[in-house]
Order: structure tokens, then sequence, then C-alpha cells
């Protein structure tokens, strides 16, 4: 079953339970993927749907930090909510490990020396990696690894 098909069904479930708050969620994620094909002209595969969903949970752990600092508990929680919900739709995350091996892979093929290679590695590395780390955790320990082959 695609992830767009698993998104409709769980939106229809969410309808017949009474889940206001996480079929709002869904019917978003949905809008969203909507509006990403409408502007790329095509339908989305599994993946760039992967990305919009990525996209959402990178905003919502934002929002998450802004209320917090705000003393906002109530949108913190509602925000919290919403990004469960997404996450039940990325493909499990990888771990500190699995992204350093991966991180370590791409170097080393790429036979980067320094910080000047970052983007190539970078460019390399996110298509394996979206969906399953955190671009900034990816980010971080691509810099670590390069810092040190300097």
């Amino acid at each position: 079953m695609s992830l767009r098909a698993q998104l409709t069904e769980e939106m229809k479930k969410a309808m017949k339970s009474g889940e206001r708050a996480r079929l709002s969620t869904i019917r978003l994620l949905i809008s969203a993927a909507k509006n990403r094909e409408i502007d790329i002209k095509r339908e989305l595969n599994d993946e760039e749907v992967c990305q919009v969903i990525s996209t959402m949970v990178r905003q919502r752990k934002e929002s998450i930090e802004q209320f917090k600092a705000g003393g906002r508990q109530d949108l913190v929680d509602k925000e919290e909510n919403e990004l469960a919900t997404l996450t039940e739709f990325l493909p499990p995350q990888l771990s500190r490990d699995d992204i350093a091996s991966l991180v370590s892979g791409v170097v080393e093929e790429l036979n980067a020396a320094g910080m000047k290679d970052m983007g190539r590695v970078m460019k390399e590395l996110l298509p394996k990696v979206t969906g399953k780390a955190d671009g900034k955790v990816v980010s971080d320990m691509v810099r670590e690894q390069l810092t040190a082959r300097t």
C-alpha cells in the first residue's frame, strides 16, 4: 500500500473514531502533499511524501521550542500531539551509529578531504536518510567527520 493510500485509510479511521486532533493533522498532511503535487505538476511517490512529512516534523519541533520559550504549554501539547501523529507515517528512524556509518561510507566513497566537500557529501547522503534521520543530526555528523579529516 502506498503512503498516500495509507494516509487516506488513517483519515477514514480517525473520522469514524472521532479523533479530531488526529484527523486534523492527517488532513493537514494530505493537503501539504497535494500542494506539493500541484507545485511539481505530478503525483508524489512515497519518498517525496516522506520529505513532506519530514518538513512538517521539523516545523513542529521548531514550534515546540518557540512555544516552550514563550511559556505556552497549551500550544506545546498541541504541537507534540501533531508531531506524534506525523512520525507514525515516517519510516523507522536510523540510530546514531547507523548514521555515522553511512556518513563515513559516503565520505570515503567521495574521498572528501575537509569542510570544502561538505556540500558534495550532504548531496550524496540526503537521499539515503530522508525521512529516516533528522537533517541537522546528519549535518552535524558530517561536519564532525570532515573536521577530523583536515
